[in-house]
């Protein structure tokens, strides 16, 4: 079909994105969290756990936040095409969900 991207593709792009994007939203995390509530936190997790102290990742994400984690560090190690649909899978049912959540939740505090 013209227009789409083989799912070989789609599915190591997607997988990029989703690290760039991780990367991208944990930092952005750090730096709201130092700038409006000053808290400091130096990894990812430690970031995320520090968002959801302060109540702003809402309980049903909460156990999400370590399955991205962990597929986050599973990403940098792609090599076939079984983890790569399994992360295009995951990151459509539950990464987007949830950085939709944290986003709209932080945007929401700055502008409060």
């Amino acid at each position: 079909m013209e227009g789409t991207l083989p799912k070989e593709i789609l599915y190591e792009v997607s997988a990029k994105r989703f690290e760039y994007t991780y990367e991208s939203l944990w930092k952005t995390i750090r730096l709201f969290l130092l700038e409006e509530k000053g808290i400091e936190c130096n990894s990812p997790m430690d970031c995320f756990k520090s968002l959801y102290a302060v109540g702003l990742i809402d309980e049903r994400y909460s156990e999400e936040i370590p399955r991205i984690v962990r597929m986050r560090n599973r990403v940098v190690h792609i090599y076939d095409f079984s983890l790569a649909e399994e992360v295009f899978v995951f990151v459509k049912d539950k990464v987007i969900p949830t950085f939709e959540a944290i986003i709209g939740r932080i945007r929401e505090s700055c502008k409060g």
